[in-house]
């Protein structure tokens, strides 16, 4: 069997439902972010060890998102899914101080790769907000929500992992 099919050589592909759609459908902006995503905590899994369990039962959500994405019959994302989410947040943010001041993006690799999960997180909520308004329906209302949760779990990650490493992150200065 070859991995090339050939059926998307005119700019075409199938969705999970069978429909074939133009690679340029917002569905398809919406997973292939999240594919992107999925990437990215993968390289980040690979440079740091903090939350490794979390972040390999995120990478198994961002798949399950791109199958709804996809239009796969199911539910794909669900509400305890942005609820552990929050435990996780909450937890982390316990052992963190207040935030006074905003932070820049940086810091060692690993905290650096939170901002960059982080900033994608959220260009894969607007494609999912797009791919609504161009459908004109909530179908992915849990999806949102999780994704939503997702960009501050990956901010705090960064403040957790910097705090743990004793990693300086630097803050915004006018």
């Amino acid at each position: 069997m070859h991995i090339y099919t050939k059926t998307g050589d005119r700019g075409t592909t199938g969705l999970a439902s069978g429909t074939r759609v133009s690679k340029t459908d917002f569905r398809l902006e919406a997973y292939g972010t999240a594919d992107e995503l999925n990437s990215f905590v993968g390289l980040l899994r690979a440079r740091s060890s903090y939350q490794d369990e979390q972040l390999y039962w995120i990478q198994n959500r961002l798949f399950n998102l791109g199958a709804a994405l996809s239009d796969a019959p199911g539910e794909w994302i669900s509400g305890e899914d942005t609820r552990q989410l929050e435990q996780w947040i909450d937890a982390m943010q316990e052992t963190l101080p207040p935030m006074r001041e905003f932070i820049l993006p940086g810091g060692d690799e690993a905290t650096s790769l939170c901002h960059v999960c982080r900033t994608v997180t959220r260009r894969l909520e607007r494609r999912i907000v797009a791919l609504e308004n161009d459908h004109n329906d909530a179908v992915y209302a849990p999806a949102l929500t999780f994704v939503n949760r997702l960009s501050d779990y990956f901010f705090v990650l960064s403040r957790f992992m910097a705090k743990e490493g004793n990693i300086c992150q630097f803050v915004w200065k006018k």
